[in-house]
């Protein structure tokens, strides 16, 4: 059995392995249950023997990481030989990028079950029966309601002016239209244009809000029925606080 030789391997490793065996120490206490604080702690006035088998079949022993098995795992063993904790190989760059990676995804899911248990429980609480949601829905049409309504008294003027406009333009048939008569069926034509344009908004607005309804209410439904809040997948994006 070969004694690894502390000093001279650490100086060949350099600042980047000695980061790695860093590394690799605290995720063997996480595996372990073990803080790294409360390890240091546990080895205070302890020896740290650390073994393992290098990839030429040597048994290494040495006080500390041994930069030869960077690429295995490594014992931590006590005085009396048994195991205290077992030293995970270093991981590669690619290795790192990859379990850094899963880790952004599990954090990005478990914040997304956060949020679907957060919207779920609002909506209950806001919501306690359909009736109450029928309500909020026909609250949040009401304004848009109300606009369109004007908006199609409004064409219904224009057209009647445009009606008026177009029996006095019969007097001069066949010759030029007055300027005056002229700029009024330009007005009037620029208005109902303006108008239009308008119903037709307040009309997508309309549908947009009972889409979003819809699909509040269905999910409404199945809370209703018994399902957990934040069971049901994430939150719907179209549906926004209010």
């Amino acid at each position: 059995m070969r004694t690894a030789r502390r000093p001279v391997a650490l100086r060949r490793a350099g600042p980047t392995v000695a980061r790695s065996l860093a590394g690799a120490v605290t995720l063997s206490c996480v595996l372990i249950g073990l803080s790294p604080a409360a390890l240091a702690q546990s080895t205070a006035g302890a020896p740290s023997i650390y073994t393992c088998v290098d990839a030429k079949g040597r048994r290494l022993t040495s006080d500390r990481p041994i930069p030869e098995c960077l690429d295995r795992a490594q014992d931590l063993r006590n005085k009396d030989g048994s195991v205290r904790a077992k030293v995970p190989p270093s991981l590669t760059a690619e290795e790192r990028a990859a379990q850094e990676e899963a880790q952004r995804a599990e954090l990005a899911r478990d914040a997304a079950r956060k949020d679907a248990l957060r919207h779920d429980r609002n909506l209950l609480t806001r919501y306690p029966d359909e009736a109450a949601h029928q309500k909020a829905r026909e609250a949040a049409l009401e304004p848009m309601q109300q606009a369109l309504h004007g908006v199609q008294k409004r064409l219904t003027a224009l057209e009647a002016e445009q009606k008026s406009l177009r029996e006095e333009a019969e007097f001069y048939k066949g010759k030029d239209l007055p300027r005056k008569l002229k700029i009024r069926f330009d007005d009037n034509k620029t208005s109902l244009e303006a108008q239009r344009s308008s119903a037709a908004n307040h009309q997508a607005e309309m549908q947009r809000i009972n889409a979003r309804y819809d699909e509040e209410l269905a999910r409404l439904r199945k809370l209703w029925s018994g399902a957990p809040a934040g069971s049901l997948g994430p939150a719907p994006s179209t549906v926004q606080a209010r």
